[in-house]
């Protein structure tokens, strides 16, 4: 009896050799406490400021309404929005005309009634594209502060379940553009440098060097994603102003010599010139204006990252020197049509061409960076489509990443892996912009059809209908035309442009339609019907304990039931007996540094359900977490004394052995599932094998978490008695 008290100490001390994965006692990290005293710092400053314009009369009022509101608009978000949102739609001067010149058989062939006529369809495209439809209307239409089309079906999916199918159409094909822009932008942008006479020799010796500087951009380019896009537009964005600034002045010199170009903008003269003998290459002219507007999805889609505010104030600038750019290269085609030096140019480039050979140095170094900031704009909303997507149940739950202190600014390490991978195939299959523009511009005509369609229920359930059918008639006729128009580049390369977006779209259409089959089977419990068996087992001592804490994570995040998954996993082949069972689900919060939680014991001391609210720059290492909860329920009476006098990883001497446990499903042969499903829950599966596992995410590889498969409970087919021989 003597001994007694010394068999209850433990052993051995596991703290000597290992450390528990505790957590502080502060709520912040030092960096943290530091961040957001500076957040409030701003705050306060910015008050302070407003308070003082508001008592400037009435000027000062709605300004100080704006800034607190969700068109807030701030200097450095400003600049950011430059460098994020407009890159794409920034390059296309470099190439419209060129490709205008060429559709119509050269410069010879573009006398004024064509150059007119081809202005105003750039102009009132522009103007009716991207000005009216993306920046006044559609960006009036967001989701939480989030734009894009996946954010606005979210909005509107009440009202039908087909508006899935433009939804997961326009996406896909928005996906597909994405990897085609980094690669057509930065190559075009490359391809400059053979117009220079310094580089000329080195470039025609030397015909792969193209390639490979284009290749090098692009890996760097996508290695610093992972800095966030706040930082990388804050770098654009003072690039980006000396661009679009370079573009207008550029084209103010031009339009000196002639400023009677602006009658273009008058719409006659498009509508006459699309429908004229003049136009040799017919409506296929419409393709070559769908160039100008080819960045306007991307300005909604990265809205959630600069804010609607800093995109109205940034767009008048934007669209003055785009016009001006335009109009400039039409007033030097006016001049120079009938002259002889470019009647047999081939590829002639009014660009490039309307400015003196030192300027266009210059311009050829502008154009590259420029090329550069294009594909960032497609990259950031490329992010901002799969998390919504992920939200929907489209695509698998990623791992995602917020390097700067707003949430909507997002990055996404799979899908930035697999941009860059795609493009450089993309670059391997075509090797230069020619053959890459062939395949460009087709797949984001049906991302702007969708976007339409999305756009036109939403105004005609807000109560204007007659502007919905407005809205549909005029911007469809538009976007049929562009659709109708890169058509004709299908079997030069628009191939590849639909075989990528069909490939993204069966990835979307399967991972929701084997979601809807597993949601179909999962079942809840009310604790009335589970806890007495559970108490059963929990007092039972002829069955030895799996583990003292066996903990399920869970996408479940309501806490007054328990999933059947988890009960089934406990008592299916042998039971899996413990001092407690955990049920825990993981939140992300719209603020940075959430660390809260809540507990529901269901009136027991084994069986708890915990939510964990975690902010979105919050790491998801969960261990830590667990054990902190543990000992707080073990101090608040909640959770009896678990000693444990055997060393264990963690050394915590409080709480015994945790095992993790992630269920996983899978279909029986035997189900009485079509095979559609059948497929779809195959690729589903296959999908989440490649996407990576939640072990990671939560941190527990550590500790040999158990992965459980079980099977999915679809009716089965009966089959026909066996027959005794």
């Amino acid at each position: 009896m003597a001994n007694e008290p010394d068999e209850e100490k433990p052993l051995l001390h596991a703290a000597a050799y290992t450390q528990a994965p505790k957590v502080s006692h502060k709520v912040l990290t030092k960096e943290e406490r530091q961040e957001l005293i500076k957040q409030h710092e701003e705050r306060q400053q910015e008050a302070a400021k407003l308070d003082e314009v508001a008592n400037r009369g009435r000027l000062g009022r709605w300004w100080s309404r704006l800034q607190s509101g969700p068109d807030k608009v701030t200097f450095s978000m400003a600049v950011v929005a430059l460098g994020v949102v407009y890159g794409d739609i920034g390059t296309s001067p470099l190439y419209t005309m060129q490709t205008f010149l060429n559709g119509q058989g050269g410069l010879a062939n573009a006398d004024r009634e064509a150059v007119l006529g081809v202005l105003s369809l750039v102009f009132w495209s522009i103007t009716l594209i991207t000005t009216i439809k993306y920046v006044l209307i559609a960006m009036r239409i967001d989701n939480n502060g989030e734009g894009g089309i996946f954010a606005l079906y979210s909005l509107i999916r009440k009202y039908g379940a087909w508006l899935a199918i433009p939804a997961m159409l326009g996406g896909a094909a928005f996906l597909a553009d994405s990897v085609l822009t980094p690669a057509v932008s930065i190559s075009s942008a490359v391809e400059g440098l053979e117009t220079l006479p310094a580089l000329e020799h080195v470039m025609t010796e030397n015909k792969e060097l193209t390639l490979m500087i284009t290749i090098v951009i692009i890996v760097v380019l996508f290695s610093v994603q992972s800095h966030g896009t706040e930082r990388i537009g804050r770098t654009f964005g003072s690039v980006v102003m000396v661009w679009f600034s370079f573009l207008a002045v550029v084209g103010l010199v031009n339009l000196s010599n002639d400023w009677s170009v602006f009658a273009a903008l008058n719409p006659v003269y498009g509508v006459r010139f699309l429908f004229s003998h003049h136009n040799v290459a017919g409506i296929a002219v419409m393709g070559t204006v769908f160039l100008s507007t080819t960045g306007a999805e991307a300005l909604y889609s990265d809205m959630g990252h600069v804010g609607r505010g800093n995109i109205y104030c940034t767009w008048p600038f934007i669209k003055i020197a785009l016009v001006l750019c335009y109009f400039g290269q039409g007033a030097w085609m006016l001049n120079h049509w009938d002259d002889s030096a470019y009647r047999r140019m081939h590829g002639l480039n009014p660009f490039f061409e309307m400015m003196t050979p030192s300027v266009r140095y210059v311009a050829v170094v502008l154009s590259v960076a420029a090329g550069v900031i294009a594909s960032q704009a497609l990259i950031t909303g490329a992010y901002t489509m799969v998390s919504e997507a992920t939200r929907l149940n489209w695509m698998p739950h990623l791992q995602v990443r917020y390097p700067a202190r707003t949430r909507g600014q997002l990055y996404i390490p799979v899908v930035n892996g697999v941009l860059c991978v795609a493009t450089l195939i993309v670059l391997a299959i075509f090797r230069d912009s020619e053959h890459i523009s062939a395949a460009y511009g087709l797949a984001l005509t049906i991302t702007m059809i969708t976007t339409t369609i999305l756009l036109a229920v939403y105004i005609w359930y807000s109560g204007k209908r007659f502007g919905a059918i407005v809205f549909t008639v005029l911007f469809l006729a538009i976007q049929f035309m562009f659709f109708l128009a890169s058509m004709a580049k299908f079997l030069r390369g628009g191939w590849f442009t639909m075989l990528l977006t069909l490939a993204i779209l069966i990835i979307m259409y399967t991972w929701n339609e084997g979601t809807k089959l597993e949601r179909a089977q999962r079942r809840h419990m009310q604790p009335a019907d589970c806890l007495p068996v559970l108490r059963q087992l929990h007092d039972d001592d002829t069955v030895p304990y799996f583990a003292d804490n066996i903990v399920y994570l869970t996408s479940d995040s309501e806490t007054k039931r328990v999933d059947t998954d988890i009960f089934f996993s406990i008592f299916a082949n042998h039971p899996k007996r413990a001092r407690a069972w955990w049920a825990v689900s993981v939140e992300t919060s719209d603020e940075p540094f959430t660390r809260e939680y809540s507990v529901e014991n269901f009136g027991t001391d084994f069986l708890f359900r915990v939510r964990i609210r975690l902010g979105f720059k919050v790491s998801q290492s969960l261990p830590a977490y667990i054990h902190q909860i543990m000992n707080d329920l073990l101090k608040s009476g909640d959770l009896p004394r678990q000693e444990s006098r055997y060393p264990k990883l963690d050394a915590d001497v409080n709480i015994g052995p945790i095992r993790y446990v992630l269920i996983h499903k899978a279909l029986m042969p035997e189900s009485k599932v079509s095979q559609r499903g059948a497929v779809s829950l195959q690729i589903k599966y296959a999908i989440r094998r490649l996407a990576g596992s939640p072990v990671k995410w939560f941190g527990l590889a550590p500790y040999n978490p158990l992965i459980e498969v079980q099977p999915l409970f679809l009716a089965t087919e009966r089959p026909p008695r066996l027959k005794r021989v």
